[in-house]
């Protein structure tokens, strides 16, 4: 870039309202020249990136740096590199706030002509990847093993409502979103599975998933088992008003809610008095070190109506270390640009208070057998070793009680039928102090829940109204699970009807065997089934 003039930089949707609170950043900072471009009137050059002669549009600005701040970046149809074209083709370095995952993925098929051009087109530049995989890379260090990766993003219901940001909610709301979960992509429906969250400064609010770049890009660059984007209104009618919306499109009723995105903007503003101006942000990162298991969480809180500006603050930081030559050529996600540190030293004319946390972390079987966890064979112990969500797939081989009364009671518990081998997969799913357990055997699926005892040793696993108590013995092939005790809600089962498990993991190489043979008194054998599953997620 030259010194001898102001560098120049055409601020495509610079008026709306992440590129409105980015242009503002980038005019405090000395040396540049920043041109708002779009649409409306208020820009300073007008500019529609659908007008055929974009590019001689954008080369007669002569820019040094072109930003796109539009959106969204989900619609922007069958060439949605055009701008970023055009600015590699003017010599210009490139930069966009997309929040969308193929888009910024897709940024890379510009790289041989960025590098060529000897600029740098860099997409993603917003609060999601950009900012929280710096995140990530601050809280993965020493790290070997990530169980989940999980960004929320939470702003405050008087933040202003961008029609680019309600349009990429409502395509999403009730379609099917792909999410990287314990090893695998698995689809789930936008705007949906409902949890409640709390960031400090905050209290809980609602939060579900929604697509993100990190979804497509955070699995490969960091090894992750599992890959969560999350967002939420502060106000729970709006947030869970969405949430109802959306269901006639998880159902194919209609295609999609998009088409409503301004009358739907309109009722939303109605409610802006209501609830704050204070939003927040929170990257989490599960995983095992030298150290053991730990939980670290990075937070983010905006006040004083400054959370805006935080989608806008990359861009600030991108630029200032495009202008110190700190950038590389080519294109690509913004992954890793920057760091917290840098995000910090940016933001100090911004409400923004930034924290850290760290929590270790007990597996279920760890706290219940204590120092002898670390005894068992390593593929024994990899199989308890639930962070968050762990994956393990197989086969076996399925025995069943033949009398009417076994029968009867593994129909109940939905034990799966005889089989000579059938596919089996293992779920496991840590949920505060508590594992789910999936059980599939070729598509017959049951299920319980585990966690520690207070007995030292033991475990208690839930199937429905049933409770067991197991004491967890430690041999010299690996782990049996004998049943100590038992209730049916709270009435305790007599001794003489607890049901006997002859249960029994060991280790073969990198997986793990098991052999489970359940029986009742007076009605003999219910279910035997046998096999031998590895990790694989």
């Amino acid at each position: 870039m030259t010194a001898s003039r102001d560098v120049r930089i055409l601020l495509i949707g610079g008026t709306g309202v992440f590129g409105s609170r980015l242009a503002t950043g980038l005019r405090k900072m000395p040396g540049l020249t920043v041109v708002a471009a779009g649409r409306g009137p208020a820009n300073d050059v007008r500019l529609d990136r659908a007008a055929p002669d974009l590019a001689t549009r954008i080369a007669a600005q002569t820019p040094d740096i072109v930003i796109d701040a539009a959106g969204p970046f989900q619609t922007y149809g069958a060439d949605p590199y055009a701008v970023a074209r055009a600015a590699i083709d003017a010599g210009a370095h490139y930069l966009d706030l997309s929040d969308d995952a193929a888009f910024t993925a897709g940024i890379a098929t510009l790289d041989p002509a960025a590098r060529a051009a000897g600029v740098a087109a860099i997409s993603g530049v917003s609060s999601v990847p950009a900012l929280s995989s710096a995140a990530v890379e601050a809280l993965r260090a020493d790290l070997t093993d990530i169980h989940l990766i999980e960004s929320v993003i939470l702003p405050g219901n008087r933040a202003p409502r961008g029609l680019s940001v309600m349009r990429a909610i409502l395509a999403q709301a009730g379609r099917p979103v792909t999410i990287w979960r314990a090893g695998r992509p698995q689809d789930v429906a936008g705007w949906g599975d409902l949890r409640r969250i709390r960031l400090p400064g905050l209290g809980p609010r609602w939060t579900s998933v929604i697509g993100a770049p990190d979804l497509a890009l955070f699995p490969d660059r960091y090894g992750a088992r599992t890959v969560t984007f999350r967002a939420g209104l502060e106000m729970s009618l709006l947030h869970l008003g969405l949430w109802a919306l959306s269901l006639p499109v998880r159902t194919g009723l209609i295609r999609s809610l998009e088409p409503a995105a301004r009358p739907m903007r309109r009722v939303a503003d109605l409610f802006e008095p209501f609830g704050t101006d204070r939003g927040g942000m929170r990257v989490r990162v599960i995983g095992r070190g030298p150290k053991g298991a730990v939980r670290r969480d990075w937070t983010l809180l905006a006040e004083a109506g400054d959370g805006p500006h935080i989608p806008a603050l990359p861009g600030r930081i991108m630029v200032a270390k495009l202008l110190a030559g700190q950038v590389a050529p080519g294109a690509r996600a913004c992954l890793g640009e920057f760091t917290l540190a840098e995000a910090r030293d940016k933001s100090a004319d911004l409400a923004l208070t930034f924290a850290t946390d760290e929590a270790s972390i007990t597996p279920v079987f760890a706290r219940a057998l204590g120092p002898a966890h670390a005894e068992l064979p390593p593929s024994v112990r990899d199989l308890h070793d639930v962070l968050h969500r762990r994956r393990w797939s197989g086969t076996a081989s399925v025995e069943r009680g033949t009398g009417l009364v076994a029968r009867l009671i593994c129909a109940i518990m939905r034990f799966p039928p005889a089989a000579g081998r059938v596919p089996v997969t293992v779920d496991k799913h840590r949920h505060g102090d508590t594992e789910n357990w999936t059980r599939d055997f070729g598509g017959r699926r049951f299920r319980s829940h585990l966690r520690a005892d207070t007995r030292p040793g033991c475990v208690t696993e839930r199937f429905g109204a049933l409770t067991f108590r197991i004491r967890l013995t430690p041999t010299a092939e690996g782990l049996a699970y004998p049943v100590e005790a038992g209730r049916l809600g709270p009435i305790p089962i007599p001794r003489a009807l607890l049901p006997r498990s002859d249960t029994l993991e060991a280790a073969e190489g990198q997986a793990a065997t098991f052999d489970v043979a359940l029986s009742m008194p007076f009605v003999g054998p219910l279910v035997r089934y046998r096999g031998r599953i590895a990790s694989v997620g």
